[in-house]
């Protein structure tokens, strides 16, 4: 119990104390680390786990689209992919389908990668050179 708290602690100060371009990367893997659970959850024929971890991606492409800034026209391709992450989303969720789970992993992680490197180029978020 005590570390259970310990940990919720720890991570609480990581999310309190992180750039906003860490806590895209935490968004970012928290999506991927979900969709794998589904995945699983589906292989399992676990359809409430399955649901319930769709939607939690689901909540953090929310999140993705609430923030985007549409003061720059890379917004809306950013829009765009997110609609379409949405829309598979919820078809896999309706059809409990493991292939449009892994397509929708396999978008996260290009993503995922690609922030990554972005804010590797940029000293981690903080300047463009």
């Amino acid at each position: 119990m005590a570390f259970n708290q310990g940990y919720a602690a720890y991570q609480n100060s990581k999310i309190m104390t992180a750039s906003p371009a860490e806590i895209t990367l935490m968004l970012y893997e928290g999506a991927i680390k979900f969709c794998n659970i589904a995945i699983m959850a589906v292989e399992e024929r676990d359809i409430q786990k399955a649901h319930t971890n769709i939607m939690k991606v689901e909540h953090i492409i929310e999140e993705f689209q609430g923030t985007l800034n549409h003061k720059y026209p890379v917004a809306k391709d950013f829009e765009n992919v997110y609609n379409y992450i949405m829309q598979r989303l919820v078809e896999a969720n309706i059809k409990k389908d493991k292939d449009i789970l892994e397509e929708v992993l396999g978008h996260l992680r290009t993503m995922r990668d690609t922030w990554k490197e972005v804010m590797r180029l940029t000293n981690n978020g903080t300047k463009l050179s």
